[in-house]
């Protein structure tokens, strides 16, 4: 197993100092590129065929990070927290402490080789305020990513983000992600995540996602109504909550913030209270399994 780094600040350090019609391309093809076969998993070109067209920078302005485009007088000041050493040392040791738990228990992912990055979240970007200022990525096994505004609380709960990433990268190394996965089994996978998360660094550094909404009978009503939901369009809501799910272009079903993941946190920890079964072992499950024994679980206020 090694877990490689990609550091983002010496790169945002020579685009902030590059001509402005030089910075998409580094940008693009410094931070960008190293991910490609994750981007490409996404269906999304690094640079577009057309002026204006759908690319990597589009992407990455629509998930929260922040594009050469957006930077202000505050980005250099933001950069130089991304800069200390011993941040990223924290962040390779949560990565290497998540895959360690993994060995541990007796699995051993077939992926050996990890690279991760930290970058700078866009401080004016909806989906960045709403997710508390930090957010990532690990669906794609062997690249993991997060991005946050630098600041005392995200800077302290980064290192749990990139453990919630870590533990989508593992399971995706078992379970393999289908492009009509239901809801059900994306609540399973959030769950587990973030149970997997705490069971690393405590519920101090739960995430907003499975803190600020509580799922009582009416969003567990609906939620249950709509197990069987596939595909990222329809689920969307679901998922992430009206809010959400309208910056992103998808209809509303009357559900608030994160309410999915809510959900699949508390559905997750009850599978593994009643089982006895370790975090790891639960994570390279079947969802249909874990939900098949939590059946009772829609029924609890």
């Amino acid at each position: 197993m090694k877990v490689n780094e990609l550091r983002s600040d010496a790169i945002y350090r020579k685009i902030l100092s590059a001509p402005s019609e030089k910075r998409d391309d580094i940008f693009r093809y410094e931070m960008m590129e190293p991910f490609k076969y994750k981007w490409d998993c996404y269906h999304i070109p690094l640079k577009a065929a057309h002026p204006g067209g759908y690319d990597i920078i589009m992407a990455c302005r629509m998930m929260g990070l922040l594009v050469p485009s957006a930077f202000s007088e505050d980005t250099g000041a933001q950069n130089d927290m991304l800069s200390d050493d011993s941040l990223w040392e924290r962040c390779r040791e949560s990565i290497e402490r998540s895959l360690g738990a993994f060995e541990k228990d007796g699995i051993v992912p077939p992926v050996e080789d990890y690279l991760f990055t930290l970058m700078l979240a866009d401080p004016d970007n909806a989906y960045t305020v709403m997710n508390g200022n930090y957010c990532g990525d690990g669906g794609i096994p062997g690249y993991i990513m997060a991005w946050l505004v630098p600041g005392e609380d995200t800077l302290c709960r980064v290192h749990a983000a990139l453990a919630h990433e870590t533990n989508h990268n593992v399971r995706f190394q078992y379970q393999k992600w289908h492009d009509d996965i239901t809801l059900g089994e994306m609540l399973v996978s959030e769950g587990l995540a973030e149970n997997f998360a705490v069971s690393l660094y405590g519920e101090e550094l739960a995430g907003p996602w499975v803190t600020k909404t509580y799922p009582d009978g009416a969003i567990r009503s609906k939620i249950r109504s709509a197990l069987s939901v596939q595909g990222l369009e329809q689920l969307n809501a679901y998922l992430y909550g009206d809010e959400l799910a309208q910056l992103q272009g998808y209809f509303p079903v009357g559900l608030p913030y994160c309410a999915g993941y809510a959900c699949g946190y508390r559905l997750v920890k009850t599978f593994l209270q009643r089982t006895g079964m370790s975090i790891t072992q639960a994570t390279v499950m079947p969802a249909e399994d874990i939900l098949k024994e939590t059946e009772d679980f829609w029924d609890d206020e």
